[in-house]
């Protein structure tokens, strides 16, 4: 006879009791069933950047060309750029993969996407290294 799970107060409380329980004094794992829960939104924080005003101009001027929000086209930049680093250093996945691609990855990927169809069609995008003009 498994254990009774017990209600809890919040979201904090459960968390605290499964991090001190092994869930299978409590479920049947072997009965359990997969269940995609495709209506979950992905949790977002919005925060303030300040960059300088070359960089945001010359990330708008990126995203213009892939036709994507240069917002968007940030998240998909610093999500590459976090996975690099945590590949570099041995790790198999970053934080944001682990969490089952939540928050802007799964919306970078489309954009990823998005960009890559769109660099096919205009041929590729030439991208100029600060200080050198374009010829």
């Amino acid at each position: 006879m498994k254990k009774k799970i017990p209600r809890f107060k919040n979201e904090d409380e459960e968390r605290e009791f499964w991090q001190s329980h092994d869930s299978t004094e409590y479920l049947y794992w072997k009965k359990a069933k997969r269940l995609a829960l495709t209506n979950l939104k992905p949790s977002v924080k919005t925060i303030s950047l300040r960059l300088p005003e070359s960089m945001l101009e010359e990330l708008k001027l990126l995203a213009n060309k892939r036709d994507v929000p240069y917002q968007s086209l940030a998240k998909v930049f610093l999500s590459d750029r976090i996975e690099q680093e945590f590949a570099a250093k041995g790790h198999k996945k970053s934080l944001h993969r682990i969490a089952g691609k939540s928050g802007s990855r799964t919306y970078g990927t489309t954009v990823n996407k998005q960009i890559t169809q769109r660099e096919r069609r205009a041929g590729g995008i030439k991208v100029v290294p600060k200080g050198h003009r374009n010829r």
